[in-house]
Parts: C-alpha cells; structure tokens; sequence
C-alpha cells in the first residue's frame, strides 16, 4: 500500500501517523510530553529533547507493517501559516521528516501546526472543505477564530491575551491537579451545575480571558468555593465565550460552516454545553466537532495534507 508519514512536535505531544494517498487514516500514534508535578509547563529546550527521544518509537509504531510503501514524508515546521511563525519544539519532527524523505527519495512537505488542527479535525465530518469554513482552534497556546477559504488561512478573531487552554490549566494546577489538567478538572466538573460566575468579555472583537483568571484566583483564594464548583464555573464561562465567539464571526463572514478543533474541543462537557447553546439560541450554522481523539495535537491532518499535496503533484505532472 502506498502511504504518506506525518510527523507533529507540538508544545505537549509527539505524534506520527500514516494515511493512504486517497487519505484514509491507517494509523496514528503519540505520547504526552512528561510535565513535572506542580508545573505549568516546559521550556522549549526540554521539548525538543523528549521530542528528539519518543520520536523513533512513534514513526516505528506507524510504519511497521512491511507492505506499506511511503511515497512522501510531511512534518509542521511552525505553529501558524506565517513567515513570522517560529517555535523550536516543531524542529524536532521537521528534521527527522526531513532525513527520512531524503532517504527514501521522496518528496517533503511542510505545513503549520494550525493547518494540521483544522485538517485533522475535518476528517470523517461533514465538513465541505471546498467551501469557505469558520474554524475554531482552541487550545493551550491557541484560541483563534479562523476563515478557511481556498486552501488559506486568516486568523479574523480570538483572545487577546489567555487561551482557552492556559486558563484550563493554570486554575488545574492551583487545584493541585496534574498537568495537563483538561481530563482531571472536566472529571471534576462533570455533573456540577454551574451559577455563571465568570462573566465573559469582549472588546473590539476580541475576547479576553484574563479577568476569568483573576477571578477563579480570587474564589479560590476565599476558601468558599469547592474544586468540583470552581472546575464547572471554568467550563459554563468557556462555552458562553466561545458561543458569542462563533456568533459573532458567523454575523460578520456570512459563512455557516463552522468547525471546532484544538484540544479544548476535545471536551465532552465544552461539545454538550456548547451544542445546546447554540440550539437554544437558535445560532444559524452548522457547528461539527472533530473526533474526540483528532482534536488534541495530533499528526493526522499534517499526514492527511501531504497526501492531498502529493496527490496534486502527482495529478499535473
């Protein structure tokens, strides 16, 4: 079988994975980069080296079948598609998918990170790529909202200071829990009813999550307010926000199609929550969420690409 390898060396996560050339996803592997307990992060020199040590295992979990013949290598070199977009952990990944392309003699491809997201999180959705799309990228160093259009992405709005992620973790981890702290404060919040006490803001188009921030530090600061309370107002102020968000963009472009990805959106609370928003407000789009395993960092959609680039190589040669 002829199969296109993606690689992705995100801030938290080393993936690979393997696609057909008519992009049917064969297999996907990645492993969580190790955070120290009570961090809230890594310096990007530590990535790099986790990155350059779980790499060998994720491309050989991929690639072991023997009958599997790769036709091209793609890795992200950067976290968004512009000239400025630079983070050191995606070197890692692009320089090993760049030797191994070299190796087998065949074409490399380079694509962002956020390519890799919307991508990903449009496969097995219905989702007309062909048409202009809103996305939704929200994640732990990413709350964009972004017009999708002819292969182009342009970011039109999102946070101007924290992500949807950071404020995720950070309230974690004065919880005490492990970091990343998504799955340990959506245990927490499950079943909570939520007394919207975060109150959501927005300013020239923009959402800013950092007053969120300074009021959870101050809930928890009084000792009056349970984990389980605190993890659930988190959550119901994320979907009020990430709502107007998409009400707003959707009023502004005119375009209905609307995609969720990121890690965040792997929530089912945020997914529930956000859906039954939207009905009760009657918001006229057509919202799809990405495969709860498609929509944290993930190397399927930087695979999926290379092999829609090979394929149009391929097609005008």
């Amino acid at each position: 079988m002829i199969a296109v390898l993606g690689l992705d060396t995100s801030c938290y996560t080393t993936s690979a994975a393997l696609v057909s050339l008519d992009g049917e996803l064969l297999r996907a592997d990645r492993r969580l980069l190790r955070v120290p307990e009570g961090k809230r992060g890594l310096m990007q020199s530590e990535m790099v080296f986790q990155h350059v040590q779980a790499l060998p295992e994720r491309i050989a979990a991929v690639t072991a079948e023997p009958e599997v013949q790769i036709a091209a290598v793609s890795a992200s070199t950067r976290p968004r598609p512009a000239d400025d977009s630079y983070m050191p952990a995606f070197r890692a990944g692009e320089s090993q998918a760049r030797t191994a392309a070299r190796l087998l003699r065949v074409p490399f491809y380079p694509f962002s990170h956020q390519e890799g997201h919307v991508r990903a999180a449009a496969y097995e959705t219905e989702i007309d790529l062909s048409r202009p799309l809103l996305a939704l990228h929200l994640s732990g160093g990413t709350t964009e909202v972004l017009r999708c259009e002819q292969g182009q992405i342009t970011c039109i709005g999102g946070s101007m200071d924290l992500h949807a992620g950071q404020l995720v973790d950070r309230t974690g981890v004065r919880l005490g829990l492990p970091f990343p702290c998504g799955p340990a404060m959506e245990q927490l919040a499950t079943g909570m009813v939520p007394q919207h006490l975060l109150h959501t803001a927005f300013r020239n188009g923009r959402c800013s999550l950092s007053g969120a921030e300074t009021a959870v530090n101050r809930m928890i600061d009084s000792g009056a307010f349970s984990k389980e309370q605190i993890a659930a107002e988190i959550y119901d102020f994320l979907i009020r926000t990430i709502f107007r968000m998409i009400e707003q963009a959707c009023t502004e472009t005119g375009i209905r199609q609307v995609l969720v990805a990121g890690g965040v959106a792997g929530s089912a609370i945020l997914r529930k929550g956000l859906a039954e928003r939207c009905e009760r407000k009657r918001l006229d789009a057509f919202i799809q969420f990405a495969r709860p395993d498609l929509s944290g960092d993930n190397a399927v959609g930087i695979a999926l690409l290379g092999a829609e680039r090979l394929r149009a190589e391929s097609k005008n040669s």
